[in-house]
C-alpha cells in the first residue's frame, strides 16, 4: 500500500482505532472479570481465612464474602477450626458405623511398647484433635498431622513404659488417657503448633499373639485368686461378726449377773445389819421371832410332823410303826 499523502496516514491510523474500540467493552468486562476472580474470595461456615499478603499474615476474618487485593497480592487460605480431626495408632478405620470395620493389617511399628516391669504390650490408640490458632498452625508447622502423630506416639510410648503390664491392661488406663492428653498439649503448645487435644484414648491394650496363651493362664489364675479372696472375706463378715456379738452378749450377762448378785448381797446384808440392830435391842424376842420365822418356812416342807415331850427320854413307846397319818401319845 502507497501513501501519496499525508492525510492518507492519518486516516489509516483513524481506521484501525475505531476498529479497536469495538473491542474495548470486552477487554473491560474481561477485565472486570478478572479482578473480581481474584478479589472477592468466601469462607465456609466452619472455617476461618487467614489473609496473607505477599506472604506475610495481614488479618484473620471469619465466614461470608469478602475482598481482597487482586492478582495473588493477598492469599486467603481457609482453616478449618469446629472440625474434629482424628488420628489413628495401630489400626485404620476403612469404615466407620454401628459396625465399623477396621484394616486387617497390623501397624506394630506404631503398637508395639514396653511397659515398665519390662512385658511387651500391643496397645492401640486415637487422638483427637482441633485447630485452635489458625496462624500459628499456618506459620509454625509444616505437617500439624505429623506433628499430633510424633508427639503422640512419643508421649505414650513414655506413660505406658511408667506402668506395669497389669495396670496398663486394666486399672490404671483411663489414668494414661488423661496424663497423655496433658502432656500431648503441653508440648504442641510449647512449640506454638496452634493444635488443641481433644481426646486421648486407649481402644485395646492386648499381650502380643505369640504370648497371648500364657497372659490368658496368668489373668485366670489372678482371677481364681481373686474369687477365693473374695469367698474368705465373705466367710470372715459372716463368723467375725457373729462371733464378736455372741461374745459381747455373753460379756454383758455376765455383767448383770455380777451386779445382780452384788445387789442382793448388799441387800442381804443390809438387812442382816438391821435385822443385828433389833436383836440387840431384844435378844429373846428376836430370837423367838427368828425361830418362828425359820420353822414358818421349814414346816410347809415337811411330809410328816412328830411332836414328840421334851420330857420323854425315848420315842418308841409313843410311836406307832407302820401307821400313816396319826400320832398317839
Amino acid at each position: 500500500m502507497e501513501f501519496n499523502r499525508p492525510e492518507d496516514i492519518i486516516d489509516l491510523t483513524r481506521k484501525k482505532i475505531g476498529d479497536f474500540k469495538k473491542f474495548i467493552p470486552l477487554v473491560v468486562l474481561a477485565l472486570i472479570a478478572l479482578i473480581g476472580s481474584t478479589a472477592i474470595y468466601s469462607i465456609g461456615p466452619d472455617e476461618v481465612g487467614v489473609i496473607k499478603r505477599l506472604g506475610k499474615y495481614v488479618v484473620t476474618v471469619g465466614p461470608g464474602l469478602h475482598i481482597k487485593l487482586p492478582f495473588g497480592i493477598d492469599k486467603a487460605v481457609p482453616v478449618k477450626v469446629t472440625r474434629i480431626f482424628k488420628k489413628e495408632f495401630g489400626l485404620r478405620t476403612i469404615r466407620a458405623g454401628v459396625r465399623s470395620r477396621y484394616s486387617a493389617r497390623s501397624y506394630l511399628d506404631e503398637s508395639l511398647m514396653l511397659t515398665g516391669d519390662l512385658n511387651i504390650l500391643d496397645v492401640r490408640w486415637i487422638v483427637q484433635f482441633k485447630v485452635k490458632d489458625p496462624v500459628k498452625l499456618l506459620f509454625n508447622t509444616k505437617d500439624p498431622i505429623e506433628n499430633v502423630q510424633d508427639v503422640s506416639e512419643v508421649v505414650m510410648r513414655r506413660f505406658v513404659g511408667d506402668y506395669g503390664v497389669d495396670e496398663v491392661l486394666t486399672t490404671k488406663r483411663e489414668e494414661v488417657d488423661d496424663l497423655a492428653q496433658i502432656e500431648m498439649q503441653k508440648i504442641l503448645d510449647k512449640y506454638e503448633t496452634g493444635i488443641g487435644i481433644v481426646t486421648v484414648k486407649l481402644l485395646d491394650v492386648n499381650p502380643p499373639d505369640e504370648v497371648k496363651p500364657a497372659f490368658n493362664e496368668v489373668n485366670e489364675a489372678k482371677q481364681e485368686k481373686e474369687r477365693v479372696i473374695n469367698q474368705a472375706w465373705e466367710a470372715y463378715n459372716k463368723v467375725v461378726p457373729r462371733a464378736k456379738g455372741e461374745a459381747e452378749r455373753t460379756i454383758r450377762e455376765a455383767e448383770g449377773y455380777a451386779l445382780d448378785r452384788v445387789n442382793r448381797a448388799q441387800g442381804e446384808a443390809k438387812r442382816f445389819a438391821m435385822v443385828l440392830v433389833e436383836y440387840k435391842k431384844a435378844v429373846d424376842i428376836t430370837e423367838k421371832r427368828l425361830y418362828l420365822e425359820t420353822m414358818m418356812k421349814i414346816l410347809p416342807k415337811a411330809k410328816q410332823k412328830y411332836i414328840i415331850d421334851p420330857k420323854q427320854s425315848s420315842i418308841l413307846p409313843l410311836l406307832n410303826i407302820g401307821q400313816q397319818g396319826g400320832i398317839k401319845q
